[in-house]
């Protein structure tokens, strides 16, 4: 390839797998084969120098050099995508997509979001709640808030917030029991967990691990497949959970919710927020991001 020359034809292959950070889900978005998008990676990697994905148990993982091209190429093809739309006279509103984890949405998100309408009521915002990461969002997005860690893909980490994590459980589960409780007598209460392939989800064994205790050998444990049934099941006094200060600080402070012992977790970066793959006006999405940024202070 000359110097001057740019691999186009490969941009578009990568760029998709940046984004989903799978092979396989690129090829069914552009209509080719897993194959197909390997080889076409593979050449711009040989032509570039650099390798933009590490393989790895036949999953792929974004480079850093991958990120900062997948960002860079993302950002271009949204451009010439809103541009094409414009002369087309196709152009959707200009509304401000917002993707957030589902608990974080219904317990952090909503009781906020009229603050943010008074605030810039020319704003139009449409929220999406989902549980998958970044890497398995069906539409694009403006910003997206998740918990630090799980897969984001070439999403463009923005900053990053403090929470606190701590056991929580129903009032009426603690019946009798003196407080405030010890690992030891906590370990033998039901504990609620949930339940994620891969687990990229802090849980009762990162808690133990934690706090320096080894942990008992068989534990009850209810599992969940979403973080807000498990909030529910301990509402409903079937166990206790593990509760992060955003998202269940309402909840106690109903008295729905209890600390059933004093062991707080310091989490300095736990939440992520990430400029995602919507191109919407910079002005509107730059007011959220200072909105998310002050909230999550």
């Amino acid at each position: 390839m000359h110097k001057d020359d740019l691999p186009l034809a490969r941009l578009r292959p990568f760029e998709a797998a940046a984004r989903y950070e799978s092979f396989t889900r690129a090829a069914d978005e552009l209509g080719l084969t897993q194959t197909a998008i390997s080889r076409q990676i593979g050449q711009l990697e040989e032509e570039l120098g650099v390798r933009l994905f590490e393989r790895r148990n036949r999953a792929v993982f974004v480079t850093e050099e991958g990120k900062r091209l997948g960002q860079v190429v993302g950002e271009a093809l949204r451009a010439i995508r809103t541009e094409v739309a414009s002369i087309r006279g196709t152009a959707d509103p200009d509304t401000i997509v917002l993707r957030c984890q589902l608990c974080e949405a219904f317990y952090w998100l909503m009781p906020r979001l009229s603050g943010f309408h008074a605030a810039h009521p020319e704003i139009q915002l449409q929220l999406v709640s989902a549980l998958e990461p970044l890497t398995e969002a069906r539409e694009p997005f403006d910003v997206a808030l998740q918990t630090t860690g799980r897969a984001s893909g070439a999403a463009r980490l923005l900053f990053t917030a403090s929470d606190e994590i701590f056991p929580v459980c129903a009032p009426s589960l603690l019946k009798d029991l003196p407080l405030p409780l010890t690992p030891e007598q906590l370990s033998s209460l039901p504990l609620l967990s949930h339940r994620v392939v891969p687990q990229d989800w802090f849980d009762w064994p990162d808690w133990y691990e934690a706090i320096g205790m080894p942990r008992r050998a068989n534990p009850k444990i209810i599992y969940f497949d979403s973080y807000p049934l498990v909030l529910q099941a301990a509402v409903a006094g079937q166990g206790v959970a593990l509760g992060w200060r955003c998202t269940v600080s309402g909840l106690v402070e109903e008295g729905k919710l209890c600390t059933p012992c004093d062991i707080i977790l310091k989490r300095p970066s736990e939440i992520s927020v990430y400029r995602g793959t919507k191109q919407s006006q910079h002005v509107a999405v730059d007011r959220l991001i200072a909105w998310l940024r002050t909230e999550l202070a």
